[in-house]
């Protein structure tokens, strides 16, 4: 499957997850030098391969007719300073009630960490500037998930499916702690209880064979 593909195919799954919504949300894939993103103002559902423009990492349309996201510039901030060669950004419902309401999601169960930690909320900026890419950019620091204030969520893997799956894990974790809210004071993971955590998956038991 080539990346355009990727694109079509992710874009399609954020869309029957009620990920995003209307045309919102985007997608990119980084080869080398190369990046495909969804290009603007089409509903992900509705993509096609040569739909996806590809851009190098200056901006600079490079093929393609159609215009590309206009989050361009946030992705470009992201492959400039991380590892990543996937991103998704998206407008899912609880990730945006979390953004809107709170500095930084906090960690009510250890699937944080399969995100690098407590997952921060970038200060609101006007989409597709470099104040915003900028937000994003420090937001993810050692993280594979942020949130946007007002906005959405971002995240970022070695592949796309990767980053999708990223995507899923913040959604999830933004939908206990919302739904959770509605009961009661949510309980806090603390730092010590985190560490336990990492160190049990780094430790796992052994069981004796019968």
């Amino acid at each position: 499957m080539t990346f355009r593909e990727q694109l079509c195919e992710y874009g399609r799954r954020a869309v029957e997850l009620g990920l995003v919504i209307g045309t919102s949300g985007n997608l990119s894939v980084r080869e080398g030098d190369r990046i495909a993103v969804t290009p603007s103002g089409v509903a992900l559902d509705r993509l096609t391969p040569e739909m996806c423009p590809i851009v190098d990492l200056a901006g600079r349309l490079v093929e393609g007719d159609l215009q590309p996201s206009s989050e361009t510039p946030m992705h470009l901030a992201v492959y400039e300073t991380t590892d990543a060669r996937a991103v998704v950004h998206t407008h899912s419902v609880f990730g945006t009630v979390v953004a809107t309401t709170m500095t930084e999601l906090p960690p009510v169960h250890y699937n944080t960490l399969l995100l690098g930690g407590v997952v921060r909320v970038a200060p609101y900026a006007t989409y597709g500037t470099p104040e915003l890419a900028a937000n994003v950019r420090a937001a993810l620091e050692g993280r594979r998930a942020a949130l946007m204030a007002n906005h959405g969520g971002v995240s970022i893997g070695a592949t796309l499916e990767e980053a999708f799956e990223a995507t899923r894990v913040l959604e999830w974790l933004c939908e206990v702690y919302v739904r959770a809210s509605g009961v009661g004071k949510p309980a806090v993971l603390t730092d010590e209880q985190l560490t336990a955590v990492v160190e049990r998956a780094l430790n796992p038991p052994e069981f004796p064979r019968a």
